[in-house]
């Protein structure tokens, strides 16, 4: 009973930390169509950018808006090289991901910045609820800011930009033909996301304890997952849907992982169960419609 308890705040700690991941990932790869790899670099960026300023004395709140911006500014920047420069958009993402490497070095200044000795905004919201467990100050902290945000993009989606953004990525012809600057759209579309995945990787940092530069290896696929996942589980449907359908992928995806290291699983096999879940979320819905 105590291990089931125990892999359950796993889930919900994990997956409300992932949740922004998961939507910024839902942006691009299910309503813009746009493969962008640029998460692997705006995810540590935004971890690096937070932790720097907090190693620094900054308070975690600009520290915080900080991060998104610059995950913002890097998916700006792939949106100007595919539209401007005319570049594939998988090349463009792989131009700003490599590029970001080093631009994530020179904001950390070294690989690894600790931040077990620094106050991070969950210890400081923590130290108004006294008695509650680290775990659950997070699950309430991020949970509370995730569903702000899901809110938030669910009402983008539905004004005219958002459906102009959407629309470019289901049928960019159309969408020029009735005189929509899909540049711009594209840059903001890919703005929301990568600034979003940057608010996971600042979230993620200061829950561990630490921002590290490898720490975006494979979180695009990570992302992918959440949200083949929920697609799988509970299917496609209006935004609400979707974005609930995402964040709860999130969740169940969180839990799988949990559960394959509480099974015996190494560390090390993370990245093989997570090709494996995203091969099982891509397949279900085929051998469904097979039957």
């Amino acid at each position: 009973m105590l291990q089931l308890q125990s892999l359950l705040l796993n889930m919900l700690e994990q997956g409300t930390l992932f949740g922004f991941l998961g939507l910024g990932v839902l942006l691009t790869f299910r309503f813009f169509r746009f493969p962008d790899l640029t998460a692997e670099g705006s995810y540590p960026l935004g971890g690096g950018v937070a932790a720097a300023m907090l190693a620094g004395g900054m308070h975690p709140l600009p520290a915080m808006f900080a991060a998104v911006a610059a995950g913002a500014a890097a998916g700006v920047v792939t949106a100007v090289i595919h539209t401007r420069l005319r570049i594939n958009n998988i090349v463009a993402g792989i131009i700003v991901m490599t590029a970001l490497y080093t631009v994530n070095l020179r904001v950390m200044g070294k690989a690894n910045i600790s931040l077990l000795s620094t106050s991070t905004m969950f210890d400081r919201i923590g130290a108004f609820l006294p008695g509650w467990r680290d775990a659950w100050v997070v699950i309430l902290v991020t949970a509370l800011l995730l569903a702000a945000v899901a809110a938030g993009m669910a009402w983008f989606l539905r004004t005219d930009l958002g459906l102009a953004v959407r629309a470019t990525g289901e049928n960019e012809a159309m969408i020029t033909g009735l005189g929509v600057d899909t540049a711009r759209t594209k840059m903001i579309g890919l703005a929301l996301s990568n600034g979003l995945i940057a608010l996971s990787g600042a979230l993620v940092a200061q829950d561990h304890g630490f921002a590290d530069i490898g720490m975006g290896a494979g979180i695009l696929v990570t992302g992918a997952a959440a949200v083949m996942i929920g697609e799988a589980m509970f299917g496609d449907g209006g935004i609400i849907r979707w974005i609930v359908a995402t964040i709860l992928g999130v969740l169940i995806y969180r839990l799988l992982v949990a559960g394959a290291l509480r099974v015996g699983f190494d560390p090390v096999d993370l990245k093989l169960i997570t090709a494996a879940l995203l091969l099982v979320a891509l397949a279900l819905p085929r051998l469904r419609a097979r039957r």
